[in-house]
């Protein structure tokens, strides 16, 4: 049966390794090296590179690793990804049979304007990699695109089965908590949640993946309908917010500064 690994990497960064007992594929490699000392050790050869978006540390791995596999590079169309081999738009799929993996592409604009996540099936499980848009908790800083992209983006991964893994890039849970509970202080589902991972950490666990379950009843940017975090940003942007794309917007920009 297929596995997903996380490889650390940086000082919160996980590369996910999708394999069997003979190969695998690589999902963000911001670092060549400890991906080529993971698959060294598990005796794994390289079958693809997946990439969401062109942030360096999500990418700076790709060329060395393309180079000394021959795996072939996927990653989204709009954007410049080193060493693309197949340039991957909304609706497109990826098929690994050997790894068991079946995914379709997702266009999810926002923190970068071609950023893709990959959502579907690795080994019957239900899964999405979705880069810097999803955060266990949080979601990623708008650097391109606009709220409304970033809202809608965020929409489409809140529409996946609540059972779906979610397998963002960095290990940012707590801290995302910590700001959710600030705009959501009554949420006895977050605040179970907030417990949970922070023993997660205690034991030097990864808090992810987490589900697009958890996301819906915990994340303040999957929750802009939701009257208490409306009330909450309007009190905190000291006006009436007429939309829940500006709620989103609100949320963003107090997390922006929020400490």
């Amino acid at each position: 049966m297929p596995a997903i690994i996380a490889v650390p990497a940086f000082r919160d960064n996980y590369i996910w390794v999708l394999r069997d007992d003979r190969r695998a594929a690589v999902v963000d490699p911001g670092d060549a090296a400890p991906v080529l000392a993971y698959l060294a050790a598990e005796r794994l050869d390289l079958a693809a590179i997946l990439v969401t978006h062109h942030h360096a540390d999500h990418v700076g791995g790709v060329a060395a690793l393309a180079q000394r596999s021959g795996a072939p590079v996927l990653g989204p169309a709009f954007e410049t990804i080193p060493a693309r081999t197949r340039a991957l738009d909304d609706g497109d799929t990826v098929e690994l049979a050997e790894l068991d993996a079946h995914l379709a592409v997702i266009h999810v604009p926002g923190h970068t304007l071609g950023h893709i996540a990959y959502a579907g099936e690795v080994g019957g499980e239900r899964v999405a990699f979705c880069g810097d848009t999803l955060f266990a908790g949080g979601c990623g800083r708008l650097f391109e695109g606009t709220p409304a992209q970033m809202h809608a983006s965020l929409a489409r991964l809140a529409a996946l089965p609540a059972e779906t893994a979610v397998y963002c890039a960095h290990e940012y849970t707590l801290a995302n908590l910590q700001f959710a509970q600030e705009v959501e202080p009554g949420n006895a589902a977050l605040a179970a949640r907030a417990a949970r991972d922070l023993a997660r950490r205690k034991r030097g666990e990864p808090t992810v993946p987490s589900t697009i379950g958890d996301e819906r009843a915990t994340n303040p940017f999957l929750r802009a309908a939701v009257p208490e975090v409306r009330a909450a940003a309007q009190e905190h942007e000291g006006r009436e917010l007429a939309s829940e794309v500006d709620v989103f917007a609100a949320v963003r920009r107090w997390k922006d500064v929020f400490a």
